[in-house]
């Protein structure tokens, strides 16, 4: 059997020099993005930071709270950060153009938002601040914290679920990450429905969130990228080895790939 020879320039993963700083980059912002976005683990190491374990970190940095700028300045950073990797790393997959690309950025852009524009007030640890919230009450900027604050959940839980549907078949690390990420947030949203419902142990339950988000965008920025890929019967034969109909149907596949 012949043993199958690809036509030049035709690899099932190709990055050239360019690519590889562009991504090397997006990955140290992304990684800085993320430190920045989980300054949460620190609160518990702070005596009297968090008064109640019945509120949510978002509480911390409501004004008049202590170090809320730091707080909010640190979510704005993380956000920032954020878009910028995932703008460097693009939407380019091993298996094309990833979907949950663009709502992702979209996730981090909300959550830029929410630390440029803070709570009002700590509405999980006030009652007078929710019954506030509720009529209306507050300043703006504390319902465009709550927009953006869903908008994250939202955006990111999107793209999750289309993550996990693109790679579900691929047996890959990050197919696994998503696939563990949508797994913890059914889990998680049942559990946050009954904290709103119930006013109690907020603290306990949104770490939840914020380490399957903070896995999602790993992810995505880590997830290996990818020129003129292989298909799968096309890598079964590049393995194996194939006859010359084998590979006139690759270098077609090739021809075709360089012409899109």
């Amino acid at each position: 059997m012949q043993l199958l020879s690809l036509p030049s320039g035709f690899r099932p993963s190709s990055v050239g020099e360019g690519d590889t700083a562009r991504l090397t980059a997006a990955k140290v912002l992304g990684v800085a993005g993320a430190v920045a976005y989980n300054w949460w683990v620190v609160v518990p190491f702070v005596p009297g930071l968090m008064p109640s374990v019945n509120g949510f970190f978002s509480d911390l940095e409501a004004t008049g709270r202590p170090h809320a700028a730091l707080m909010s300045d640190a979510d704005m950073c993380a956000g920032v950060l954020l878009v910028a990797a995932l703008l460097l790393r693009g939407s380019t997959a091993r298996s094309g153009v990833r979907r949950e690309w663009k709502w992702m950025v979209a996730f981090a852009l909300a959550g830029a938002i929410g630390g440029r524009y803070p709570y009002a007030c700590a509405e999980g640890l006030s009652a007078a601040c929710r019954q506030m919230e509720w009529h209306l009450q507050l300043p703006l900027h504390h319902y465009v914290h709550v927009v953006s604050g869903i908008a994250e959940f939202a955006f990111l839980t999107t793209a999750a679920l289309i993550a996990r549907r693109r790679t579900q078949h691929d047996g890959t690390v990050e197919g696994r990450v998503y696939d563990m990420v949508v797994k913890v947030l059914f889990i998680g949203y049942p559990l946050l429905g009954l904290v709103y419902i119930t006013d109690r142990l907020g603290t306990l339950v949104e770490p939840i969130f914020f380490v399957a988000f903070t896995a999602m965008v790993l992810g995505e920025l880590f997830e290996p990228i990818g020129r003129h890929a292989a298909a799968p019967w096309a890598q079964r034969v590049m393995e194996r080895g194939g006859d010359a109909r084998g590979q006139g149907r690759i270098a077609g596949a090739a021809v075709a790939a360089d012409q899109t």
